[in-house]
């Protein structure tokens, strides 16, 4: 669930690079690498600060929770 922002953008973006290089036929690795990496740190911009917070809501959620389960 956190990660399906970044996942989504960057599967997103793959696409549409693909779809250029399929239509122009330029076959070159870094133009499948940068626009990835570019979009990714977008969101992590964008998105990181809920993320982080979901994050650190399930880790303490579990943290407190061991006791519980142990006995």
């Amino acid at each position: 669930m956190v990660a399906a922002p970044m996942l989504l953008t960057v599967l997103a973006v793959g696409l549409l690079v693909s779809i250029f290089q399929a239509a122009t036929q330029i076959n070159e690795a870094t133009l499948t690498f940068v626009p990835k990496i570019v979009a990714a740190v977008a969101v992590l911009a964008v998105a990181g600060p809920w993320m982080l917070t979901t994050l650190v809501d399930y880790l303490q959620r579990t943290l407190q929770a061991i006791p519980t389960v142990v006995g």
